[in-house]
């Protein structure tokens, strides 16, 4: 098979006694080509955050938490992003399931170009109001100009950063899932040594802290822009843009944003209610918000499997439906659900035992170690729900299912995560502890909501 080609889908091997359809050595195979760097590429994008916490860790609390505050200005930011995402990656993932290369190819440039319109929109919201976002979500003191500082500087390149976040989802619908690591690769390899430079000023150089994270991240993913921008300009996995071929095309805009748009509504409503819970977590103090932060930037290491699982669902229930196999579309769903519990499982298993040395890794100051590791301990034991929640989740958007995850996912984080937490903290009293028992619950719940649809079947029925 040669690089960027879409991942054939054929029909799995004839059923063995008691298995669903599909499984067998022939069919994990598939799969496991598809998820593994679809799970590499989720690492490697959490990589990022995690180099940045890591970099800055040692520069105190005030940098961490003025870090990862402005990291949820910008995963508000990525909500429009994710509307046109989602409907882009089912839409072309049914496309290939029924070999449709130009329906493909013209939803890849509808996307690019909707992408362009968002970027340019939210750059000019964001420069402008740095100061006023970061002090919204709850800086305060040393905090306040740092996290200013670093979202004023990488919200220059949202217009590229839009691009690259587009760009690889039509590549993962089309199950190039590989082209997608690699060039997460490059962004990590860019942002290491751009930050590493600029954050501690070797050779001379100037030191810059918090803004030298800035310009690594920035610069990163602005490049990572320019190479999937370049990289389907020449055609890879049967999709190709152009500008002539980005003119403004209605109907696919249309059912690209009537597939997307209710993932949008999901993802602002738990960006919201994941706002809300973060500033009951700031009201504890700076070094309680920077222990939830490392701890929750650790913890990505064991969601990335899931992530990277819930992308290989989305894209193998939308070739399966595509191609009018839902049988092998609902056996697929399954058996990575099954694959990610077990990864998942066995990073908890890890995450539990050596919290306190994995804390100790990313930040040297003893009062943020002892908060962050009861933390990381409570949500390894949540790893099994949290898959559910993520594959099944995946499997009905590439189905074109997203009204359901909409409602779940958006229940979930405004009444359990965000209420229960509020309820924890500030009338029990239980510190950070309490905003992470919410947070576990959460998890348990939207994983058995998501599962339960998924076995309705429902999703089968869905046009796009």
């Amino acid at each position: 098979m040669s690089e960027g080609t879409p991942i054939p889908l054929a029909s799995g091997p004839a059923r063995r006694p008691g298995l669903p359809l599909g499984i067998g050595r022939g069919r994990t195979g598939i799969i496991l080509r598809l998820a593994l760097p679809a799970v590499g590429e989720q690492l490697l994008n959490m990589a990022v955050g995690l180099v940045d916490t890591f970099l800055v860790g040692h520069l105190g609390a005030a940098s961490i938490t003025a870090v990862s505050i402005s990291n949820q200005v910008v995963m508000l930011a990525h909500v429009l992003m994710s509307a046109v995402a989602t409907g882009s990656t089912a839409l072309i993932a049914r496309a290939v399931g029924g070999e449709d290369v130009r329906t493909a190819s013209r939803t890849a440039n509808q996307s690019i170009l909707i992408g362009a319109v968002i970027g340019f929109f939210v750059t000019a919201v964001t420069v402008p109001l740095a100061p006023q976002a970061v002090r919204l979500m709850g800086a305060v003191d040393d905090a306040l100009p740092l996290g200013a500082t670093y979202l004023g500087i990488v919200s220059c390149t949202f217009l590229l950063s839009t691009w690259m976040f587009m760009g690889l989802a039509c590549l993962r619908g089309a199950g190039d899932t590989m082209s997608t690591m690699r060039i997460m690769m490059l962004v990590n390899a860019i942002n290491i040594a751009v930050a590493a430079t600029l954050i501690y000023g070797p050779f001379g150089l100037p030191k810059l802290g918090v803004a030298g994270s800035a310009i690594g991240a920035a610069t990163a993913r602005g490049v990572g822009g320019l190479v999937v921008l370049a990289m389907l300009a020449r055609g890879r996995a049967g999709l190709r843009i152009s500008l002539k071929a980005m003119r403004p095309d209605l109907q696919t805009i249309v059912r690209i944003l009537r597939v997307g748009v209710p993932t949008g509504v999901e993802q602002m409503l738990f960006r919201l209610a994941d706002m809300s819970y973060f500033r009951v977590v700031a009201s504890l103090g700076t070094v309680a918000c920077a222990a939830h932060a490392v701890a929750l930037n650790a913890q990505s290491l064991s969601f990335s499997p899931g992530f990277g699982f819930a992308i290989a669902a989305t894209t193998l229930v939308g070739q399966g439906l595509g191609a009018g196999d839902a049988k092998r579309a609902e056996s697929d769903g399954y058996l990575v659900f099954r694959i990610a519990g077990v990864l998942m499982g066995i990073m908890a298993v890890v995450f539990f035992l050596f919290s306190r040395q994995i804390m100790g890794f990313f930040t040297g100051e003893r009062e943020v170690i002892a908060l962050g590791a009861g933390p990381m301990r409570l949500v390894a034991l949540a790893q099994p729900a949290l898959a559910a929640s993520m594959v099944f989740s995946g499997a009905l958007r590439g189905a074109g299912d997203t009204r359901f995850p909409m409602f779940s996912n958006g229940v979930g984080v405004f009444l359990v995560r965000f209420g229960l937490a509020l309820f924890f903290v500030e009338v029990l009293g239980l510190g950070l502890m309490g905003a992470w028992y919410a947070l576990g619950l959460d998890w348990g719940l939207r994983g058995l909501f998501n599962y339960l649809r998924f076995r309705s079947g429902v999703w089968k029925k869905i046009q796009v």
